[in-house]
């Protein structure tokens, strides 16, 4: 823990500084712009939604938000572009031999980039979701919808680290690790949610949507991809699957990292 440490110190400046943190602060900052808007549009005196003429409430505005942009299209995107990133970056650019010649273990080398993956990220997507709640929800709404906040931003936290350990071991194994991720988030997982029977079972989406059945939508395309969802796991059932992901992918990447010879081109 002492090499990961280190190595955590110098990966968290470089990725705070990278091109990657504008890219993130882009796709963080977009919905805190569409709530800003949605928020002028109020005070104007528009509707901004309604469903059957009825006006929807801000709370559940905010819940739609944290359930299609941040759960469904944020949080896998980062976990992507991040997470395979960790180890495949430095065998790109040739300077994974410098960090496998100090005096640590190879798997510290992977935890600490991991460490510094999950601290960059919350620290830009967790204000940015308190942004958006606060200009979304009324102040005098605050108090009794306070805990729903606070278990949003827990379980984006939970997301992030159950996706950053799965393509960090994507990243070690695979050659062209973005693709696959990018394959695995939008494609198998999206198409998988929908099918019937035990198919959703081995996706992380599954069970982190399930612990926020507030935050997904009770009307329209969504309800009607909810009919096929079976009875949901408990949130016990749900936090030990995803601590087990988090776990068993890191152990795998940190395997593959110790053992495997890196040949960098020429």
């Amino acid at each position: 823990m002492r090499g990961a440490w280190r190595v955590f110190e110098l990966s968290l400046g470089e990725m705070l500084w990278s091109r990657r943190t504008v890219f993130l602060a882009l796709i963080v900052g977009s919905p805190v712009l569409i709530a800003f808007v949605i928020r002028i549009v109020d005070s104007m005196g528009i509707v901004p939604f309604k469903i059957n003429g009825t006006r929807v409430d801000f709370i559940a505005i905010f819940g739609a938000m944290i359930w299609l942009l941040f759960l469904r299209f944020i949080v896998p995107v980062l976990g992507v572009f991040y997470g395979t990133a960790l180890i495949a970056d430095e065998v790109e650019d040739k300077t994974i031999t410098y960090l496998f010649t100090r005096p640590i273990r190879r798997s510290a080398v992977l935890v600490g980039k991991y460490i510094a993956y999950l601290v960059c990220t919350t620290l830009v997507v967790l204000p940015g979701v308190v942004l958006v709640y606060f200009l979304l929800v009324p102040f005098n709404q605050i108090a009794g919808s306070f805990t729903m906040l606070v278990t949003d931003l827990a379980l984006l936290a939970v997301g992030l680290a159950a996706y950053g350990g799965l393509f960090a071991l994507v990243g070690t194994v695979m050659k062209r690790p973005l693709v696959v991720g990018l394959v695995f988030a939008f494609g198998w997982e999206q198409f998988a949610l929908i099918m019937p029977g035990y198919v959703r079972r081995f996706t992380l989406m599954y069970y982190i949507q399930s612990l926020v059945p507030h935050a997904v939508p009770a009307e329209g395309l969504a309800s009607l991809l909810n009919f096929f969802v079976t009875s949901p796991p408990s949130a016990a059932v749900c936090l030990a699957t995803l601590a087990g992901a988090v776990v068993v992918t890191l152990v795998l990447a940190g395997r593959v990292v110790e053992r495997r010879e890196y040949v960098l081109e020429q």
